[in-house]
């Protein structure tokens, strides 16, 4: 009799544990027609100190720029990916980013800008990488992703598709700033009076001359569906050639109206290797962790055990906004149809 009564105690517990599991996943349901845009401008050595109260206002109005300009294509009942282009745009225009008109340079005083975007409810993806004189390496990503069979086209090879399709092609003296050149002659100049000597300040001198600026915007639209982008100019002094996660789908950008979409920044060959946008929305759909939890277990446990540094943006299936980084700042923003709405910098208060 003593058993029977443990195993029905047991049976209702069950039932009962599974009815809260239910009702907890009814009050996640995202609101019908509701939509919601979160952006980041990069994530690295990104100090208060750093920045003038005339740079942080400027930041603070072009990001919000940025959202506005997606959250009008979301209001007006327009698509996640129309968004993430405009919003990416504003950003890819301004010399405060690293991407478009204020990418980097690399160490043969040349940029190349890579560029992601994806669809989560198809998972189709577009990308470029190592591109030179596309205006808008965002609109050449979409390009890649809607008019071609694959996913990656890199250097001249992307250029010839992108003006093909009539995407705005501008001679490489568009992208100079005085700003990023002489980050790239600071770093350069380090390297040959130092290369052996403050080997741990320089380190710290590039987190703040080029690990932050890379832009990203994730949006879900009044359908539900998921997007979300990437755009690059790399880093400072980079070598020719290289490629970080920005154009990889899975790294540095990710999206699937199953969990989640998400945009990374920071030091990109560790957002490969742990291959960390793909990551965190693995950990959602089979381990069944908060997007929290799962932003902290592959910016802390994950990239930052191997040295990387970085931060991540995420908008799950439910329009709920998430953002991480175990960097010092982070440019960061939302804005929900809710009326919701914030922009950050600098330490984390949430």
């Amino acid at each position: 009799m003593k058993k029977i009564f443990l195993l029905l105690y047991s049976l209702l517990l069950i039932i009962s544990c599974h009815e809260k599991d239910l009702k907890k996943e009814i009050k996640k349901t995202r609101t019908p027609n509701s939509f919601a845009i979160v952006i980041h401008g990069g994530a690295g050595g990104i100090k208060r100190e750093y920045f003038t109260e005339e740079q942080q206002k400027a930041y603070a109005e072009k990001l919000q720029e940025a959202l506005n300009a997606g959250y009008l294509v979301l209001e007006k009942g327009g698509i996640s990916l129309d968004a993430i282009q405009a919003t990416i745009n504003v950003m890819e225009d301004s010399p405060l980013f690293n991407a478009g008109k204020g990418a980097v340079y690399n160490s043969e005083a040349a940029q190349e800008m890579d560029a992601s975007i994806m669809d989560g409810q198809t998972l189709n993806s577009g990308a470029v990488a190592g591109v030179n004189h596309i205006k808008n390496p965002i609109l050449a990503a979409r390009v890649v992703m809607d008019s071609s069979s694959h996913v990656m086209l890199s250097g001249k090879g992307a250029e010839i598709m992108a003006a093909k399709y009539g995407i705005e092609m501008v001679d490489s003296s568009y992208f100079f700033t005085e700003k990023r050149m002489n980050q790239l002659k600071k770093i350069q100049g380090k390297e040959q009076t130092q290369l052996d000597h403050t080997a741990f300040l320089i380190k710290n001198e590039l987190i703040d001359d080029h690990k932050y600026g890379t832009v990203g915007a994730v949006a879900i639209d009044k359908n539900g569906n998921i997007a979300a982008g990437t755009s690059t100019g790399g880093m400072t002094n980079k070598k020719y050639g290289r490629i970080g996660d920005s154009p990889i789908i899975g790294a540095g950008t990710y999206a699937n109206n199953l969990t989640c979409g998400i945009s990374s920044t920071g030091s990109g060959e560790y957002f490969i290797r742990t291959v960390a946008a793909h990551e965190v929305s693995n950990l959602i759909q089979y381990k069944k962790v908060s997007p929290s939890e799962a932003l902290h277990e592959v910016l802390f446990n994950q990239i930052g055990k191997l040295g990387g540094e970085g931060g991540m943006i995420l908008l799950d299936k439910n329009g709920d906004v998430y953002w991480d980084f175990n960097s010092t700042g982070m440019f960061r923003g939302y804005k929900k149809s809710n009326g919701d709405t914030k922009i950050e910098m600098f330490e984390k208060t949430n």
